[in-house]
């Protein structure tokens, strides 16, 4: 049979060619592989990932690309997702570049699923929860960041004032200032004509990323993910039977809350946090029922014993 390999030393390689318009370049890499990742022991997720360094060398063509590539389906597709890997993973960026290169980044994009109890019921159902995780090598100094987006149910304060008032003057205009035994009255609000009114709520997103500290190594995602749904209170829900329905309208009615309100409650449950990280960034957006447009609140902040 004929031999039909090549030597590698006889494949051309322009890489080696001298740059047009030297000069070194902040981040030259690859966006969107496809890999699995391990979140958790023994629970693997496909993930969308990016890599880059940067190009120090000002004369040299180009980094070693095919390198980036193995070095993350070597490091990253085997292996608990932590920081401490991410790190590992980091520096072997680096060292693939043989001296072209002394920063790396990293960036992970998938869906975490939690399956979630319904308030009252014994039914449950799976929520996913976009995640994105960005790594960052300069100059041997490390930065690790978390960002989970959470969606909630956001009812407007000024909306259930309004809507009280018309409710308040629907019930003058049916009993007015005669005696009424409560019978007709609990009667008369179950009807149709007990509800003039009612406040738009909506469906709302927020954003909510942390600096992890350096001795953190696993990813706290669900811990994240808890906090933020319990300082809002109206998580959106999965499996939902009509006492669910009623009691999420029960906790929307407790929880009113303009796109402000629901900014400041984050930031108050994550402010104390050190376990978690080192400082917090929150964006939320209220998805409007009654406006074409949303609204949309952002704070930060750092992470401080109390």
């Amino acid at each position: 049979m004929k031999d039909t390999s090549v030597s590698r030393k006889a494949l051309p390689d322009v890489a080696f060619d001298q740059a047009d318009f030297a000069r070194p370049l902040d981040w030259v890499g690859m966006a969107g592989m496809a890999m699995p990742i391990e979140v958790s022991e023994g629970v693997r997720v496909p993930a969308m990932v990016d890599v880059e360094v940067n190009l120090n060398d000002a004369e040299a063509r180009g980094i070693h690309m095919s390198r980036l590539y193995l070095t993350l389906q070597s490091d990253v597709a085997n292996g608990l997702f932590t920081t401490q890997r991410l790190s590992e993973v980091l520096a072997d960026c680096v060292a693939s570049q043989s001296g072209l290169a002394n920063a790396a980044r990293i960036q992970a994009r998938f869906l975490h699923l939690i399956d979630r109890k319904a308030l009252i019921s014994q039914y449950s159902g799976w929520k996913q929860y976009p995640v994105r995780v960005r790594a960052v090598r300069k100059e041997a100094i490390e930065q690790f960041e978390l960002r989970v987006d959470i969606d909630y149910s956001s009812t407007c304060p000024a909306s259930a004032a309004l809507s009280r008032q018309k409710n308040a003057e629907a019930f003058l205009t049916k009993f007015g200032d005669t005696p009424t035994d409560s019978h007709a009255i609990s009667e008369w609000m179950r009807s149709s004509e007990g509800m003039a009114a009612t406040p738009h709520a909506q469906r709302s997103r927020a954003e909510v990323t942390l600096t992890l500290n350096t001795c953190t190594i696993a990813l706290p995602i669900e811990a994240l993910i808890d906090i933020v749904e319990d300082a809002l209170g109206t998580p959106v829900q999965t499996a939902v039977k009509r006492e669910d329905e009623q009691a999420f309208a029960e906790r929307n009615a407790q929880n009113l809350m303009f796109c402000e309100d629901a900014s400041r409650r984050i930031a108050a449950a994550l402010s104390h946090r050190t376990d978690l990280g080192c400082e917090f960034a929150v964006r939320v957006a209220h998805i409007e029922s009654l406006h074409a447009h949303d609204a949309v609140a952002s704070v930060r902040g750092k992470i401080i014993a109390k």
